[in-house]
């Protein structure tokens, strides 16, 4: 069982997501953006602010609060939990509508690059007395008009049986539920792994004084976090989620898709099994 000392806080939550944010230039779009650009995002997400301030009223004691809020989040490193969280889901929304292929949805904050690399039909790293249901998943990875992408990469990441993310839990191994599994000629995968938890996003932090003051819940439903990539082709990143699960509903972050639920059927062993597969479109 997970003890209080085991469970991520906030703020180390955010110091893991905040550094690997940080070591890839890639991620973080480092671009120059056209001062035109600035200007109209910028502009027009203070005249929000601003319109929401007249519409409800808010009053110096309020606006004090937000402001020693923002300064918490910003001193607690908790940006990328909160950005990925509420901000995100929008974004990922406006890119698919100029996209083809796969559902998408939020990358979150636990990715982490650097994962070790897996055969075509692997086991995800795991601890010896890993608990949780065992799950396999597999699929094919194509171009839009059926060419199945042998070699391409199928990033994926999820919490334990806990709920618990690797690099981000402080009693987890390094790497633990995290691989890059490479296709083989025909672009397919068969990964071998346990069923992931619903989980909480950290709420020690100011994000969870937020939610708590909002009367919100924490709760995002169990999924399978996906990054498929392949030379010549647009990288999908998708979550995948269960059938039946809690929080489907609900999700915090706003991300499940109805194209994005997996249905697993015990395959008569005790293990679960699912099939999805990836269509990546051209670049």
């Amino acid at each position: 069982m997970t003890t209080t000392q085991d469970s991520p806080t906030a703020a180390g939550s955010g110091a893991s997501a905040s550094d690997a944010f940080k070591a890839s230039k890639e991620r973080r779009g480092d671009a120059a953006v056209a001062p035109e650009r600035v200007d109209a995002v910028v502009s027009a997400i203070l005249k929000g602010v601003h319109d929401t301030i007249r519409e409800h009223q808010v009053s110096y004691p309020e606006f004090q609060a937000a402001k020693a809020w923002l300064m918490e989040v910003g001193e607690t490193g908790e940006w990328p939990l909160f950005m990925d969280v509420f901000v995100e889901h929008v974004i990922e929304e406006v890119a698919a509508e100029q996209q083809q292929g796969t559902k998408g949805s939020i990358e979150g904050p636990y990715y982490l690059p650097g994962q070790a690399k897996l055969g075509s039909a692997c086991t995800l790293p795991c601890r010896d007395d890993e608990k949780g249901d065992p799950l396999v998943f597999e699929g094919q990875v194509r171009a839009l008009d059926g060419t199945p992408l042998g070699g391409a990469e199928v990033d994926i990441w999820h919490a334990d049986a806990d709920g618990y993310y690797s690099g981000f839990a402080p009693h987890l191994p390094e790497g633990n539920l995290r691989g890059v599994v490479i296709t083989d000629g025909d672009g397919r995968f068969t990964i071998s792994t346990v069923q992931p938890a619903p989980y909480q996003i950290p709420t020690d932090g100011p994000t969870g004084k937020l939610i708590e003051a909002a009367g919100w819940h924490p709760w995002r439903p169990a999924h399978l976090h996906v990054m498929v990539r392949a030379e010549g082709y647009r990288t999908v990143t998708t979550q995948l989620y269960f059938a039946g699960g809690e929080w489907l509903d609900s999700d915090v972050a706003e991300a499940t898709k109805p194209e994005l639920i997996l249905d697993p059927v015990d395959d008569g062993t005790g293990t679960r099994r699912s099939s999805y597969d990836f269509n990546l479109e051209a670049l």
